[in-house]
């Protein structure tokens, strides 16, 4: 081989692949092939590159930087020595500092907890893999240690790596079986029982002077130097061990590596004088430079080549020259300590490490480089991969073996299985504990993060996530196997009290034994409610929708009551296809372009700003003001221009025609688009009868009323006559005029005043006005203002105007005048309006507005505004049971919410006291 090819160290891939030629008269040449490998710390002169320069008298691997492959896994750099014929590999790994540090620099190690475990056990397992590869090529193996106590964890890492070797032998003999190698050899995978060496390095705080500087009685026998000493007392450690484990056995043959019986096998490098490394790279170099000079008089060459090169005999020129130096070494050195060993593979003699009664011979093998090459790349290929189909088949196949390193490497991963094991039955305790049959989402989470909660107070390690993981697994699987509560709520923010389950269909019946039931919504709340006139009372369940709520219990109760009395019916979706749809949930939006066109047409209605024939923003949102009032003014359809000829008004968008193919899903409220109609109205307008119904003395003659608390307000409105002498307003006694008390209507001006004389008298009208509030166990009152009870104790009738619940806001939710036992406070909410209207000449209009929440709320309103109430009528405006968009519903406020965001809005009520 020749040298320039090998003057550097290379990478054993790059060796194994490369066509390495050799001398033809030393073709047939043994090669000794040491395995380095071990531990070494962060010091500048790392210990196996400074071991390898010692040995192969050269320096070829530098102080300042080690072999790296990228990653920071390390690999194994091949040093070929041709003058004694050795082959150094060295192994480097995670377990150099140099490479540690190049393995937490790498993107991998930055992870999470179980990720970076997951990174390092397989740098591991990769290291492992290369180690058995030296296992299986080498026939010295070094083990170095940076301090001078064996490490323990190597008796664990030999037992896996034995019980790997003997997994994986039946795939490394089939990679091997065409190699032109003996046939113990392809049993056996291996040249030979590999001889295991032990270097260790010897701390400062253990240097002991030598010869006369340590005080030693010239006179008295010399003994072993304490250096010995603790290199024969770490053999005696070391082979007690390994034969405890049964890593070392009576027959060799069958063992991953030896160790001789008659050989010293640990060798201890003194420590050094001091921590110069400068100083010791030049005393290094200066040894170097003594053996070049003594080695240039004459050279060997052939096959005893090695014998001029001996370790022993180049020891002896170091001696010399150091003993001119006064440095006298008193033990052997690292040369020679080696050299013993490689000189029996050399010369062919072999390893007989077998003890026992019936030692059995170990087979040995010398191979030559090429032989050797051979083997090596197919046993490389088979641990490491390549390209070709059936050598990475294989490779695979020695991959999936290495779950058989899990119980020897990853201990720390094993015992955070059983700990995580051990805390699951806990975390199951904890999350069941006090829980009922069924349960709703929030209690599941509470009860999850309480089982979380004590799972991390018992799990630990690597595999804390995995198995937290699984506690939200069971959990859910628990609660979902039949203990899960229905989530729906109900509109008084009630759970259905059912595990889930379906709803049933039309005309379909419930059904408990299906999977899952078939049931409908039921929170067991129920209230007593009154009717829509408020005469009858009936308890009715908690409703889950809008139309449950505010339509079937009304409808039920028509028949028994008010199913016969006189009514303002509010406008519904009329369907002009038998199956029609709710309209898509949309933001409100402007008029679009036909409906701009068609107002644009002859006779439509012109813009409030000059030169614009579109629809105002303010009009199209519905929030336009003035006379047009929220949705403009449906009743008056003409105004004066600015020329002073009459010009039609705008027409309002309540009076377009509503769609007859989609319909609105909610109610009716002010974010919903225009022209759609609810299929049923929330509301009811019911009249109890004339006017002269309703006592002023006793009050509203209905069940559950709180007492004192029945009577109306009365609402004083001043009746303006019309002047005799205005030409616009005839006075002729017909339809349109009332007459005026005592007066006698002559003509167009005569009467008692004469001729050109005007008269005019104003009249007085009483109304009443009262709203009714309610709560859930059915005791009503009137309410008197935004935080006041109508309470009237004797004749007479109520006292207070109304004027004062006229122009203010009115709660929509008060506090109960009759609080229960309980700490939870009861709200009445306004459920009716009562408004009697008198027998004489005036227009009462009804625009109801609720904003039943704090903003953005929307308002709610009937299907339709500015209803004038006919005279001489005790009428009956029933208000919603609950609110709720399209959306979501709107849910009554909880104790600690303010009510004064629940309101009905002011001007609820307006009198037009100008006869027509």
């Amino acid at each position: 081989m020749k040298e320039v090819n090998m003057a550097f160290p290379v990478s054993l891939e790059a060796l194994l692949r490369s066509a390495v030629s050799e001398d033809a008269e030393h073709r047939d040449d043994g090669l000794c092939v040491v395995g380095i490998f071990g531990k070494s710390d962060m010091q500048l002169n790392a210990l196996k590159e400074s071991l390898v320069n010692t040995l192969a008298d050269k320096h070829v691997f530098s102080a300042f930087g080690g072999a790296d492959n990228g990653d920071g896994s390390g690999g194994i750099q091949a040093l070929y020595n041709p003058d004694n014929r050795v082959l150094y590999l060295m192994l480097t790994s995670v377990c150099d500092g140099r490479q540690l540090l190049r393995a937490c620099q790498s993107p991998g190690a930055g992870s999470g907890h179980a990720d970076s475990h997951d990174f390092w056990k397989g740098l591991e397992r990769q290291h492992c893999l290369r180690l058995l590869y030296l296992f299986s090529v080498c026939h010295v193996l070094l083990l170095v240690h940076p301090s001078h106590t064996f490490d323990v964890t190597y008796d664990r890492l030999f037992r896996a790596l034995d019980a790997l070797r003997q997994k994986a032998l039946p795939l490394i003999r089939a990679a091997v079986k065409d190699c032109p190698v003996s046939k113990e050899w392809k049993v056996n995978c291996r040249p030979c029982p590999p001889r295991l060496l032990f270097v260790f390095q010897m701390s400062g705080t253990l240097k002991v002077l030598n010869g006369s500087e340590s005080g030693a009685h010239p006179d008295k026998p010399k003994k072993h130097s304490p250096r010995r000493r603790l290199q024969h007392a770490l053999e005696d450690q070391i082979y007690r061990i390994f034969r405890k484990s049964r890593v070392l056995t009576n027959q060799s043959s069958n063992c991953l590596f030896t160790v001789p019986a008659n050989q010293a096998f640990v060798y201890v490098l003194p420590a050094s004088s001091d921590e110069d490394s400068v100083g010791s790279l030049l005393g290094q170099l200066r040894s170097n430079c003594i053996l070049c000079e003594q080695d240039s008089g004459t050279l060997v060459s052939g096959p005893r080549r090695y014998q001029q090169t001996r370790p022993s005999a180049r020891q002896g020129l170091v001696e010399q020259s150091g003993a001119t130096m006064g440095a006298v070494p008193t033990d052997c050195s690292l040369k020679e300590f080696l050299w013993q060993h490689v000189e029996l593979v050399l010369t062919k003699k072999g390893f007989d490490d077998s003890v026992g009664r019936n030692p059995q011979p170990c087979h040995f093998e010398l191979p030559s480089y090429s032989k050797w090459a051979q083997v090596a790349l197919k046993l490389h290929q088979a641990l490491t991969g390549g390209d070709e189909d059936d050598v990475a088949e294989m490779a695979a196949k020695v991959q999936a073996q290495l779950k058989v390193l899990d119980g020897f490497l990853n201990a720390d991963a094993k015992f955070s299985e059983n700990r995580c094991q051990k805390a699951l039955p806990l975390a199951h305790s904890a999350y069941q504990a006090n829980l009922p049959h069924n349960y709703t989402t929030a209690v599941h989470k509470n009860q999850l993060a309480q089982a979380l909660r004590v799972y991390s107070q018992h799990a630990r390690g690597v595999a804390f996530q995995r198995y937290a993981l699984q506690v939200h697994e069971d959990c859910y699987k628990f609660w979902s196997n039949g203990h899960q509560l229905c989530e729906e709520r109900s509109l008084s923010d009630q759970h259905c009290v059912h595990k889930f389950h379906l709803l049933p269909q039309s005309g379909e019946k419930t059904d408990m034994d299906h999977n899952p039931p078939i049931l409908n919504h039921n929170s067991r709340g129920r209230s007593t409610s009154s009717c829509n006139c408020g005469r009858k009372q009936a308890p009715r369940d908690d409703p889950f929708d809008v139309q449950a709520a505010n339509y079937d219990f009304y409808q039920a109760q028509e028949e028994k009551c008010c199913g016969k009395l006189e009514r303002i019916h509010f406008p519904i979706f009329q369907p002009s296809t038998p199956d029609p749809a709710p309209a898509s949930n949309q933001a409100e939006r402007p008029p679009s372009e036909a409906d701009a066109d068609r107002l644009r047409e002859p006779g439509a209605a012109h813009s409030h700003t000059p030169g614009d024939t579109s629809l105002s923003l303010a009009l199209s949102l519905g929030q336009s003001t003035g006379s047009l009032g929220p949705y403009g003014d449906g009743e008056s359809t003409t105004t004066a221009g600015a020329d002073g000829q009459v010009q039609q008004k705008r027409p309002s968008l309540a009076d377009r025609q509503p769609s007859t193919v989609e319909y609105l899903p909610g109610m009716m409220h002010s974010g919903c688009p225009k022209g759609l109609l609810p299929k049923i109205s929330s509301w009811s307008l019911v009249k109890l009868g004339p006017a002269k119904s309703y006592n002023c003395h006793t009050g509203l003659d209905q069940p559950g009323f709180l007492p004192g608390a029945s009577f109306l307000l009365p609402w004083d409105l001043m009746i303006r006559s019309r002047s005799e002498d205005d030409p616009s307003e005839p006075l002729d006694g017909g339809a349109s005029s009332w007459p005026v008390p005592n007066k006698t209507l002559v003509g167009k001006r005569g009467g008692a005043g004469g001729p050109g004389r005007a008269r005019r008298r104003d009249d007085s009208a009483r109304a009443y006005v009262g709203f009714e509030y309610e709560d859930g166990r059915g005791r009503r009152f009137i309410g008197s203002g935004p935080d006041k009870v109508v309470k009237v104790l004797g004749p007479g009738g109520a006292k207070e105007p109304a004027g004062r619940v006229l122009n203010s806001d009115m709660p929509l939710y008060v506090p109960s005048p009759s609080q229960g036992r309980g700490v939870k406070p009861h709200f009445a909410q306004l459920m009716r309006l009562f408004i009697v209207v008198p027998d004489a000449p005036l227009e009462v209009t009804l625009n109801p507005q609720v904003q039943p929440g704090p903003p953005p709320c929307p308002v709610f309103h009937p299907e339709q505004t500015d209803l004038v109430l006919p005279p001489d009528g005790l009428w009956v405006l029933r208000f919603p049971y609950a609110y709720g968009t399209e959306l979501a519903p709107c849910y009554p406020p909880k104790e600690n919410q303010p009510l004064g965001n629940y309101k009905v809005l002011r001007g609820i009520l307006k009198a037009n006291t100008q006869p027509q």
